[in-house]
């Protein structure tokens, strides 16, 4: 099946038809000077460059770091990620790096079937909540740090998360028993308390979140550990009740239907039981390589599949918003972006998350997203 394709991307969209007509093994793909239209600043994008290399440089070289669209070893990516920084000060010459990008790199795209070529592109971002550092009657909704009892064990080569009990390792405690029955009260877990319970559901979401205390200060709160629980959607379970229309879900329209429907809060809640803990960090936020991620510069994707920490380049559409927050459109954009965190929702060769920044802003652009594209991973050629 020829990919669908729109423009401004038929030269990327023609050149994968082709290949794909072939056979279905790793897909590489001529570099048009068409894909070199990036429209965030080069700063940002030295920047994230510089993350990566920090992580994959702790790595042996040859270090497998992903499965798909093929195997690539720590060297491989480190070395392709020197080179490309390298051309960077060609970037106000956008003909020049295409043509030196073009010579020495390839575009390795996702997936080598010809049906998982198109990613689902998501958003997220780093929420600002209003937070104490000791409990009272209105911050009383605790963020937890990891406990002791959370332990993962390996099973037939696969890493399992539980708690042991009479020496058996059993799942660990579902979100109703944590925030409901209160099952870690008492242990000195507490990272911080909010007052929202509906921001501390969206923190566990994101994975991040900056904290602004009552005292004027800040701190940044970080993944430190999940339960090991699968994650479910509780916008799907809205959609799937009928309490919100597929096409108007989004994550300010759940934030919406919870702040009105008060007593349904628990319920929903409960329905993900998977739970998150947390760290404090100096700097951040970090993604899952434990370097600082960049807005607009960073991916998650399947952490089993994907080369981690490598530079990809993405083609999708992103949300135009109006003055009042609301989604007043959509804009199509090509941005090189690194592959620098995971998430719980993130699986399989079609998913893609896409870090939006920190605050309002940020959030209000990743509440929307939701848009179909494309993925290319950029490795220096004959490097195999």
């Amino acid at each position: 099946m020829i990919p669908r394709c729109k423009l401004p991307h038929q030269f990327l969209c023609l050149a994968l038809a082709l290949v794909l007509a072939g056979c279905a093994v790793p897909v590489t793909i001529p570099v048009p000077l068409a894909t070199m239209r990036d429209d965030l600043d080069v700063d940002s994008l030295h920047l994230a460059i510089g993350h990566s290399l920090v992580y994959l440089q702790k790595l042996p070289p040859d270090r497998v770091v992903s499965e798909q669209p093929r195997r690539f070893t720590a060297r491989e990516i480190q070395e392709s990620l020197v080179a490309f920084d390298a051309l960077l000060d060609r970037w106000h010459c956008r003909d020049c790096l295409a043509r030196a990008i073009a010579a020495g790199f390839e575009l390795v795209a996702s997936s080598a079937e010809p049906e998982q070529t198109e990613v689902l592109f998501t958003g997220y971002y780093q929420p600002v909540i209003d937070a104490s550092l000791s409990p009272s009657d209105e911050y009383r909704f605790p963020i937890y740090g990891v406990p002791a009892d959370l332990v993962t064990q390996d099973q037939n080569g696969e890493r399992k998360l539980g708690r042991i009990d009479n020496d058996v390792l059993v799942p660990y405690y579902t979100r109703r028993e944590i925030d409901q029955l209160g099952v870690l009260r008492g242990r000195d877990l507490e990272i911080a308390w909010v007052k929202d319970p509906i921001d501390l559901f969206f923190l566990h979401i994101q994975g991040s979140g900056l904290l602004r205390l009552r005292d004027g200060g800040e701190i940044t709160v970080g993944y430190a550990a999940q339960s090991g629980l699968p994650y479910r959607s509780v916008g799907r379970l809205l959609i799937d009740n009928g309490k919100v229309a597929k096409e108007e879900m989004s994550m300010q329209r759940l934030r919406r239907y919870l702040t009105e429907n008060p007593t349904e809060q628990e319920e929903v809640f409960a329905y993900n039981e998977s739970y998150v803990f947390f760290r404090v960090l100096e700097g951040g936020p970090f993604g899952s390589l434990g370097v600082p991620i960049t807005a607009g510069r960073s991916i998650a994707t399947d952490s089993r599949l994907f080369p981690r920490g490598a530079l990809a380049l993405v083609q999708t559409d992103i949300p135009v918003l109006g003055a009042l927050g609301e989604l007043a459109g959509w804009r199509p954009v090509t941005r090189f972006v690194l592959n620098q965190d995971t998430g719980g929702a993130i699986r399989g060769p079609q998913r893609a998350d896409y870090y939006f920044g920190t605050g309002d802003e940020a959030g209000s652009l990743a509440g929307y997203m939701n848009r179909q594209g494309r993925m290319y991973f950029l490795v220096l050629k004959n490097h195999r």
